[in-house]
């Protein structure tokens, strides 16, 4: 029997969805193991039945999609929070480190029908079963989630930082031996090391790994040149309003 899947969006790019769009070879063999019941993006077809596993991409940032999140969360067997918008808020918590007022007025000319409310991770509202990192997460890992709700086991995600991938990838360390500002060493593995494999910094779009270190990891980009401000901001950046981030954040 197929699995019911749902994939919803919230405030985010869809850039979450769009990966699985890209899983390509891989599409027609998973439509033999699921169906998919909900996805705007694609279909047009209307969300009915329950659902064995719900996709939640985006934050939560009205209290619309308050409401709906609940409602997935009811009908839903297994819900994932679906890429780092979903599980900490990414991009759009940077707003959190102003006023509500201040941002309206920022963006709109006039903000007396805005309705809207803090860019919270979807945990903040109800429970996840699932949390699939990344911005977006690897195509990878959402075969991987997949298959192991349809197997009945806990998906093996990873939860090491991105340092690990660097050295199976034996690439120059960018932080400590060109002191360069890599987030690699907080941030969650799960992308390749795709950005120092590339030459290009880390920066951190797969949230804080596990038991991150990131009083550490300010120091250590205050020592190779960054102004404080701009420490801040690297860790503002995908994940700021986390337990991990938020003192450095602040």
């Amino acid at each position: 029997m197929k699995l019911r899947c749902g994939f919803f969006k919230f405030t985010g790019c869809s850039g979450c969805q769009m990966e699985i769009l890209r899983l390509e070879d891989e599409l027609p063999p998973l439509l033999e193991m699921i169906e998919i019941a909900y996805w705007p993006m694609v279909t047009s077809k209307r969300w009915e039945e329950n659902l064995d596993i719900a996709f939640v991409e985006g934050s939560v940032s009205t209290p619309r999609e308050v409401k709906e999140i609940k409602e997935i969360r009811k009908r839903s067997r297994h819900l994932v929070a679906f890429g780092e918008c979903a599980i900490t808020g990414c991009i759009p918590s940077i707003r959190n480190f102003m006023t509500q007022s201040e941002a309206e007025e920022t963006v709109y000319e006039h903000t007396d029908w805005i309705e809207s409310i803090k860019p919270s991770e979807i945990s903040e509202y109800v429970r996840t079963d699932i949390s699939l990192p990344g911005c977006p997460p690897h195509r990878n890992t959402i075969l991987e989630v997949i298959k192991a709700v349809a197997l009945q086991r806990k998906p093996h995600l990873k939860h090491h930082s991105v340092c690990v991938e660097c050295k199976l990838k034996d690439n120059n360390c960018l932080l400590t031996t060109e002191k360069r500002p890599c987030m690699g060493p907080v941030t969650n593995a799960g992308c390749g090391a795709i950005c120092p494999s590339l030459n290009r910094e880390c920066e951190g779009c797969y949230g804080p790994m596990s038991a991150a270190n990131a009083s550490s990891q300010s120091q250590i980009l205050a020592e190779i040149g960054l102004s404080m401000d701009d420490v801040k901001r690297k860790f503002r950046k995908y994940a700021g309003t986390t337990d991990e981030y938020r003192k450095e954040a602040a």
